[in-house]
């Protein structure tokens, strides 16, 4: 690299009423390369790094921009750097920019390389700053138990200077409030920050006491004067001010001077290259406090809506509708950048909060029915599509107005166990998206099965599958309304999925190929992707061959177990294996119909692209003397495969479906418990109302009316139940008690064993007493039912068990 050249858009700013060329700019900043002669970087290796885009005026347009190339040509700066940005100037040269989030979007996808995101503090160094900030170890526990227990605050934590604000307020709060209330919402927290800095003027720079009244008329000046300035410019998306900002705001140069100079800790000057002099808060969160603070004051002191097209003096309109208008303008902003302005809004409005600011406006808060009003105002928003950063922003401003009732709900139906999608109103499914996603609890996996697992849980919560690592949903099937969805997410620049399970999904080969659409975006991160038991067939591999052959494909393990694919679908799928782009580690083909023929396709397409795939499942399949070549391959050390799996192996594998793993199951009538009658040998199981005369048998099940089969379980078993009535189907380890009415017999109920139970529509699953509860109608939950005096088992039920080889002694069903 010959030169890095950093530029910030607050210096640039400055300059938006001149004219440069690319050259000309470059001098102007780094004038050693003018003194240097340096006028042609075409052959040079250059970097630009734009600092702040969030900064830039005006915002960029790339839409509506004259077309530059020459980098000797002079026009405006913000064109100069649309024609950088596009690489229609200096095409050869790398470009750096940050931003906040909010702006990003304002340069087009098609000019991003690579998207780093810099986060703030992980949990754990949230506690580490606290822990470093407070020597007194008791302090600091109080501190971090009470961050936890407030959602809001704990979330914001994640970024440094607001732990810094945190750490200020409590520290303070602590010290003369003993065993008084710490602040809970964000809101409390800014008020007790603003008059933390308001003391501190009065001591350091007024001569006066702690104990002095807070809110001297010096000192509400400022306030009024900042909070002006935070609103109009806040409004204008500026976070940074120039002469002419202060000037609009009614604020002098050496006013503004003064306001840093005495509060540090809220107003910062910075000298710019030329001495130029510019402002700024200490971070935007600050100056969204501010703005609201002073839109909240105007309308208490004057009647004045600042936020109405029409600015009248009357208050006819009430206060009501003064918190709708902020609720409608923050919700159409298209970036969110009144989000934070109106949680602080709203929690100005409760007269709880007006007690620290007593001196600084009047003491006339909102009215507790017009905070239920705008409440209920926004709860009705929210069942509306909004945006879901939107919806959970208006959460957000729930919490401050202290109404969690939406949330409470959906804690307690999630609690309850039994879930039934149909019911729940959009409300409340943006409810639960936001709970989800404000949880302590990691989205390192995200199970969909645990919610019912239904298309409307997918759609209803794709916001939460995008936010996790790895998404698992291996229950119902998906629709081509599911498959765009789960696309969408694929696409998604900001996707955080990696990791995707969908196996025993009835997917089919047109909804994998709208699938394949989101994997070869360019912005798909995901890595791995299980399609077991998805009702795929050979033309599926077109779809999936086209994806393992895309440059931007980032897959390195893919599960294709039990598809029947055979022979032609391996074909084109070793087509994308054999392409220098694929970068699959792992590739599981078990039981997918595979012959002689398929193996050798994949023997020459290892040959091929030898690079990457270090293990390869072909168990389950009849492979003959091709499978002895690709174990060949595993000791060769010019390839990386290191495993291949080929036993079982032979003929009888070559059955489609899942009957090739049928097994033929009897009961063993020395577990069975006496109430169960055994008849057709020992193959048909009824619950009756007698007790049947059994010898004793410590295998016996005692208490609970249970029975296990005959033999254990190996490998993989596929049987079916024919049913009627209810009927609890499980598969246990052996050494399940028998003895007592204890829960640790009774199936599902333990960690020896999983069951599931039918009866009426109503599925539930267990292990070790968690339960996942479906409904197959669209009928209400029923009660649940007493245990039937008779249940005949009639009605058809299809399993499959894959037991791994630690667990297949143990077994049995």
């Amino acid at each position: 690299m010959d030169f890095i050249f950093p530029f910030t858009f607050r210096e640039l700013n400055v300059l938006k009423q001149k004219k440069f060329s690319l050259v000309e700019l470059v001098h102007h900043f780094f004038t050693e390369t003018k003194e240097a002669g340096i006028w042609i970087f075409a052959d040079l290796q250059v970097v630009f790094i734009l600092d702040g885009l969030d900064e830039c005026r005006p915002p960029l347009d790339f839409s509506n921009t004259q077309i530059l190339t020459d980098v000797t040509e002079s026009t405006s700066v913000d064109v100069l750097l649309m024609n950088l940005i596009r690489g229609n100037l200096l095409p050869s040269a790398r470009l750096w920019i940050t931003t906040r989030p909010a702006a990003a979007n304002q340069i087009p996808a098609q000019c991003v390389d690579m998207v780093t995101e810099v986060r703030g503090f992980t949990d754990p160094q949230k506690e580490e700053y606290f822990t470093k900030r407070f020597r007194d170890e008791e302090q600091t526990n109080t501190i971090i138990s009470h961050i936890k227990t407030s959602r809001s605050v704990h979330i914001m934590c994640h970024i440094p200077v607001f732990c810094w604000i945190t750490a200020t307020v409590l520290e303070d709060v602590l010290k003369t409030t003993e065993g008084g209330e710490l602040p809970k919402t964000l809101t409390e927290m800014y008020i007790h920050f603003l008059v933390v800095q308001a003391k501190l003027k009065n001591v350091k720079y007024d001569g006066r006491s702690e104990t002095d009244p807070h809110w001297s008329p010096e000192t509400r000046k400022m306030i009024e004067s900042l909070g002006k300035l935070a609103f109009e410019q806040l409004k204008k998306g500026n976070l940074i001010f120039y002469e002419s900002d202060l000037t609009e705001c009614g604020i002098d140069i050496s006013s503004a001077s003064v306001y840093s100079g005495v509060f540090t800790q809220v107003f910062i000057e910075e000298s710019g290259l030329y001495q130029d002099k510019r402002f700024c808060f200490i971070h935007l969160s600050v100056q969204e406090f501010l703005a609201a603070l002073h839109v909240h004051q105007t309308f208490i002191n004057t009647g004045v809506n600042l936020l109405s097209e029409e600015q009248t003096t009357s208050q006819r309109s009430g206060s009501a509708e003064f918190y709708q208008t902020a609720v409608d303008q923050a919700l159409q902003s298209p970036n969110g950048h009144l989000d934070l302005f109106l949680r602080f809004l709203l929690g100005l409005s409760l007269q709880a909060n007006h007690r620290f600011l007593q001196g600084l406006m009047k003491q006339t808060g909102s009215s507790s029915e017009t905070n239920q009003e705008i409440a209920e105002y926004m709860k009705k928003k929210i069942s509306e599509k909004l945006s879901v950063e939107k919806s959970i922003n208006l959460f957000h401003c729930l919490n401050e107005l202290e109404d969690r009732d939406l949330v409470d709900w959906i804690q307690e139906y999630l609690r309850n166990g039994e879930y039934n999608p149909e019911y729940l109103s959009p409300a409340q499914w943006s409810a639960m998206v936001f709970m989800l996603l404000s949880s302590d609890k990691n989205l390192e996996e995200f199970d969909l099965n645990k919610y019912g697992g239904s298309q409307e849980v997918l759609l209803n919560l794709l916001p939460v599958v995008k936010a996790s690592n790895k998404a698992v949903m291996t229950v119902y099937g998906l629709s081509d309304e599911g498959c765009e969805g789960l696309s969408s997410v694929l696409r998604s620049q900001s996707s955080s999925l990696r990791h995707l399970d969908l196996s025993t999904k009835d997917l089919k080969d047109s909804r994998l190929k709208i699938l394949s659409d989101g994997l070869r975006s360019p912005d798909c991160k995901l890595e791995t992707l299980r399609l077991s038991i998805c009702n795929l067939s050979d033309r599926s591999c077109e779809g999936l061959s086209s994806v393992l052959r895309s440059q931007s494909c980032s897959l390195t393990h893919l599960d294709l177990d039990n598809l029947d694919l055979g022979d032609s679908g391996v074909k084109i799928l070793s087509d994308g294996l054999r392409s220098p782009d694929c970068k699959l580690e792992t590739l599981r083909l078990s039981g997918c119909l595979i012959t002689e023929v398929g193996c050798s396709s994949l023997v020459s397409a290892l040959k091929s692209n030898p690079s990457h795939l270090r293990m390869l499942d072909l168990s389950y399949n009849h492979p003959g003397d091709s499978g002895q070549e690709l174990s060949a391959l595993v000791e060769d050390p010019h390839w990386r495969l290191d495993t291949v799996r080929l036993e079982p192996s032979g003929v009888q594998w070559l059955k489609p479906g899942l009957r090739k793993y049928f097994c033929e199951l009897t009961l063993d009538p020395n577990t069975a418990c006496q109430r169960f009658k055994l008849s057709e040998n020992n193959k048909k199981v009824e619950l009756v109302e007698e007790f049947q005369w059994y010898p004793d048998h410590q295998d016996r099940f005692e208490h609970y009316p249970q029975v296990m089969s005959s033999t254990g379980l190996t490998g993989r078993c596929y049987w079916e139940v024919q049913w009627s009535g209810q009927v609890e189907i499980a598969v246990t380890y052996r050494g399940i008690r028998r003895k007592g009415d204890s829960v640790d017999c009774g199936f599902g109920w333990n960690d020896h064993s999983w069951s599931l139970e039918c009866h009426e529509g109503r599925y539930s699953v267990c292990h070790n007493r968690k339960c996942i509860v479906s409904y197959e109608s669209s009928s209400p939950p029923p009660l649940p039912p007493p245990p039937p005096p008779l249940a005949q088992y009639q009605c058809m039920w299809t399993v499959l068990l894959d037991l791994c080889p630690s667990m297949e002694s143990a077994l049995t069903n």
